[in-house]
């Protein structure tokens, strides 16, 4: 049986015994080798939409849920994350910053599917694009080495994947745009 408390002190320890991704995602991969048991836990999706669980400097978990077909623009989160997809299926589009360039273009630079059962850990560096390619929610446990509301980060327009200041506000009305939908 998942048990949410116990996940986060589990986090938590794994956080303090190795800074890296790595105790983090054995963690989160224990946990969702039975996706089943997490949705059982957390309930079935019902909206879309990012639910803090735990924040400290060091350590956020979230509870994200994807909107039907909903897709994010390419964003980085300048810390290492974990994430575990315990229903529904997310496909990434990961990009790579345009070499001896100055404006903050990117380019695609590989893909990922995720789905029910997987712990896949993202590097700091890593820049990502989200889909949830269903005509269902996707919900996933994300585990991030830091605070992720606390950081600065970018996201890049999805017309000219140009690099600007990621805008906290923008992405809370996509997921509102995608319940709405």
């Amino acid at each position: 049986m998942f048990d949410i408390e116990r996940f986060i002190e589990e986090c938590q320890a794994a956080v303090r015994e190795d800074r890296t991704h790595k105790a983090a995602r054995d963690v989160l991969a224990r946990a969702n080798s039975d996706p089943a048991a997490v949705l059982a836990a957390m309930g079935e999706p019902t909206r879309a939409g990012v639910t803090p669980l735990y924040k400290s400097g060091s350590l956020t978990v979230l509870n994200v849920v994807w909107g039907k077909r909903m897709t994010i623009m390419p964003h980085d989160h300048r810390m290492w994350a974990v994430i575990g997809v315990y229903t529904g299926r997310e496909d990434n589009i990961f990009w790579r910053r345009l070499p001896g360039d100055s404006t903050g273009l990117i380019e695609a630079a590989g893909a990922k599917s995720l789905g029910p059962g997987c712990a896949e850990p993202l590097g700091p560096d890593v820049i990502h694009s989200v889909t949830n390619p269903l005509g269902r929610l996707t919900a996933a446990l994300h585990v991030y080495g830091g605070d992720f509301y606390g950081v600065e980060r970018s996201d890049w327009d999805p017309e000219n994947l140009r690099e600007r200041d990621y805008d906290f506000a923008l992405h809370r009305r996509m997921f509102e745009e995608a319940n709405a939908a």
